[in-house]
């Protein structure tokens, strides 16, 4: 089936990269599609560590411009998505067979200068025989140091760049596979694989025409190019994945841990969900399609050992209630070692005559903002519009409140909504913020809020979800839009799924 609007910018890719470019050029003036092959944020950018960090560790390896700039951006995010993102301090405990203490201090140093802090504590010396930070760990830790960085929900910061480009009127196509680009009387033509309907399994062939197109896949971006572009020659990512366990919580307090291992390298322990504490990551090399990632045997062990190496009591494989990878697409420069590959995002125009075509490649979570930004001078350059970055001012959605305003929001909720328990206004707000009230609607009591499927997951959010959101399947709702795919039982998710179905219907 073809379409006959011609878009400007088309993005292969609904990750945040995508999303984040999606949302730029739409608030830009441009005409924007965006085509997503399964659901938003089901790749990378739902498999980090759910940080916005300057990266402590890459002052290790001299890459003061990542760090500065990363830095920087975690107060813009900050001040810009309060409900999703918040501020979280990290302990570093000092092990004196790794990094020394005059070494430590001189990078929390600069840590803490070379960026534009405002909004977040500085660091601080710990006394961990006396802290009750230092009660989880061993008794050999005697001296720790305390930094500032954020927690994100990554999957929903990637859902609402791409409801608050929708809203502004770009074409956001999820579950819908580019398989074929060709440059025809100076335009891309785009032929796409809908599977977004009933018929998901056979799908839809759609066409459509864009002046320029942004290929933002991800771990797939190489394959964009080798198939639907048909490039022969595309290798430019190095593929490493990265693992995380999950394990009910270590300790009662707030804290973070940043922990140093033998092999040079660290892992967080991150409070999660509340109930649970999540630990990783592993570095290593990958080989094979991103979709068929999974947690080794060898990444259970190094994760379980590298965090019993530092808490009084030992993490053990028996505990772990939940378990996910991600593949980042690094840019391949070379390096020897996975954990030494840049971070860096790197931006290739397409040497191709024509319509233009231009790849992201690498990058993290925390500098999407910027990358978009860095997309956009190249699209105006090409498409010849001249215009003004706007993103650094601009909540997203349901983040119109102060970044030290989360709990008189949960506050003004529950005042509104009188029936919420404490602790699922919070949930509500940490997911949707102001925007939970057109979630809640006109509802007076849990039983306005629909089917209960456990745990305050219930039809109207659900409901929600499924009209706003995206969602299709359950595990966009308990996996990606939420994370309530940790407590649910069997049952109530296959609950969940013929709700849906029928929903659909």
């Amino acid at each position: 089936m073809a379409e006959d609007r011609l878009y400007d910018v088309f993005v292969i890719g609904g990750g945040i990269n995508g999303c984040g470019i999606a949302r730029d050029a739409i608030g830009r003036g441009y005409s924007v599609c965006l085509a997503e092959m399964n659901d938003l944020a089901s790749g990378t950018s739902s498999w980090s560590s759910k940080l916005i960090h300057g990266g402590f560790r890459y002052l290790e390896y001299y890459e003061f411009r990542l760090v500065r700039e990363s830095l920087t951006e975690r107060e813009v995010l900050l001040a810009n998505a309060a409900h999703i993102i918040w501020p979280m301090r990290f302990v570093l405990p000092h092990h004196k067979d790794m990094r020394p203490a005059w070494l430590l201090r001189l990078g929390l140093f600069l840590y803490d200068h070379i960026g534009k802090r405002k909004l977040l504590p500085g660091t601080k010396t710990v006394d961990l025989t006396s802290s009750p930070v230092g009660k989880p760990l061993k008794p050999l830790f005697s001296k720790g140091f305390e930094y500032s960085d954020c927690w994100v929900n990554d999957a929903r910061l990637v859902v609402l760049n791409a409801l608050d480009a929708a809203e502004r009127g770009a074409d956001i196509r999820t579950r819908t596979q580019v398989v074929k680009a060709e440059r025809r009387d100076g335009v891309w033509e785009i032929t796409m694989l809908d599977r977004s309907g009933p018929a998901r399994t056979a799908g839809r062939e759609q066409t459509v025409r864009a002046r320029l197109i942004v290929n933002a896949g991800g771990p797939w971006v190489d394959r964009v190019l080798s198939g639907a572009i048909g490039r022969n020659d595309a290798h430019n990512v190095r593929l490493v994945q990265g693992s995380h366990i999950v394990v009910p919580k270590l300790h009662d307090h707030d804290r973070a841990y940043i922990f140093q291992n033998g092999d040079g390298r660290i892992i967080f322990a991150l409070p999660y969900e509340e109930d649970f504490t999540l630990i990783g990551t592993t570095d290593q090399d990958y080989e094979g399609d991103p979709k068929d990632v999974a947690i080794t045997d060898t990444e259970i062990d190094y994760l379980c050992a590298a965090a019993s190496e530092y808490f009084a009591k030992p993490v053990e494989r028996g505990e772990i209630v939940w378990t996910y990878s991600g593949v980042r697409p690094l840019y391949d420069d070379g390096a020897s070692a996975a954990q030494e590959a840049t971070r860096e995002y790197v931006i290739k125009p397409d040497p191709g005559e024509g319509a233009p075509l231009l790849n992201i490649f690498g990058g993290k979570i925390t500098t999407y903002r910027k990358l978009s930004e860095s997309m956009l001078e190249l699209i105006e350059a090409r498409l010849g519009k001249k215009s003004a970055p706007w993103t650094h001012r601009a909540a997203l959605p349901g983040g119109d409140f102060p970044a030290d305003g989360f709990d008189a929001e949960v506050a003004r909720l529950q005042a509104q909504y009188p029936f919420l328990a404490p602790h699922q206004a919070r949930r509500y707000v940490r997911h949707y913020g102001t925007r939970s009230r057109i979630l809640l609607g006109n509802a007076r009591s849990l039983a306005d809020l629909g089917q209960d499927f456990g745990h305050d997951l219930f039809g109207r959010e659900v409901d929600y979800l499924m009209a706003q959101e995206w969602a299709v399947e359950a595990a966009d709702v308990i996996w990606r839009r939420t994370k309530r795919g940790l407590r649910l039982s069997q049952d109530q998710v296959t609950a969940l799924e013929t709700y849906m179905e029928q929903r659909a219907a």
